[in-house]
């Protein structure tokens, strides 16, 4: 059997295609080696099997092949954090950890070149000969960089209603909401995750888009996402330019107005690559 996960900080998706051809869904929490060591991963993978896995499959040793592609799996040091873990619960399959950015270059361009991105909890962006990642764009991580995703968005929309720069309306609306004041801020940006507690507070956006103040903020950030991402590749113009991601998704109509604006053409928008990833291993 194979099991193929596609993992961002906030969620993994995982696909087990078994030998009747029957595809079995599951999901966990994310799992990012700059965030958990290979004990607290191994847990995950554990409760995946026990409440998820079985009893459609009896052994883990059933399992012979693992294609895991995750955020923060972009150093072979990173990624062995991850193959560890899987090794221990997987101990009979042969084991590939790589980066959530080829495994978005495999789901949305298949064999043809292009460039792929993601804009979900974090985001990132890579050009993709039809086999292999010849390019990607520089990662700052949470904290310095990851524009255009959904911490960025609500990192930025937090700090709007803290300094009194958002509109008073709109702040009424936010303070109802979530009660938020600098302490708790505080307090949440030194636990694990501060990019998935971030992003929590996006969605307010998308609910508010009509109103200017939120749709300029998303303009803004896919703006900078393309300038500072896609557009310092070599020719990115020549290229289709595909998105994954929960963000790409459901902002896609901004999105489009935006690479539309910049005279890039988007072809695929997906909420998330795991789809593609089956049919690419079915093939391969």
């Amino acid at each position: 059997m194979i099991l193929i996960a596609d993992s961002g900080s906030t969620k993994t998706s995982w696909r087990l295609l078994q030998p009747d051809g029957y595809t079995l869904q599951a999901k966990t929490v994310g799992m990012n080696p700059y965030y958990q060591d290979t004990p607290s991963i191994v847990g995950i993978l554990e409760e995946l099997f026990d409440n998820q896995l079985y009893p459609q499959i009896q052994s883990k040793q059933e399992i012979h092949e693992v294609y895991f592609y995750g955020a923060g799996c972009a150093t072979p040091e990173r990624c062995q954090i991850v193959a560890k873990g899987l090794e221990v619960v997987f101990p009979n399959a042969t084991i590939e950890v790589q980066s959530d950015v080829l495994g978005a270059a495999r789901a949305l361009c298949g064999e043809e070149a292009g460039i792929a991105c993601i804009l979900g909890t974090g985001s990132g962006a890579t050009r993709y000969d039809g086999k292999n990642i010849v390019q990607s764009a520089i990662s700052l991580g949470f904290w310095l960089g990851d524009e255009g995703s959904g911490g960025y968005l609500g990192k930025k929309i937090v700090t709007d209603f803290l300094n009194g720069e958002m509109p008073a309306d709109l702040a009424s609306l936010f303070h109802k909401r979530y009660a938020l004041n600098r302490e708790i801020v505080l307090e949440n940006i030194n636990k694990p995750f501060p990019n998935r507690y971030f992003a929590s507070f996006s969605k307010f956006l998308f609910d508010h888009l009509t109103e200017p103040y939120c749709y300029e903020i998303v303009y803004q950030s896919f703006s900078l996402f393309f300038e500072r991402r896609v557009c310092k590749f070599e020719d990115y113009h020549k290229y289709k330019v595909h998105f994954t991601g929960s963000v790409a998704f459901y902002y896609a109509n901004v999105l489009r107005q935006v690479a539309n604006d910049k005279g890039i053409t988007l072809k695929n928008i997906m909420e998330e690559p795991v789809a593609g990833l089956v049919l690419y291993h079915q093939k391969y």
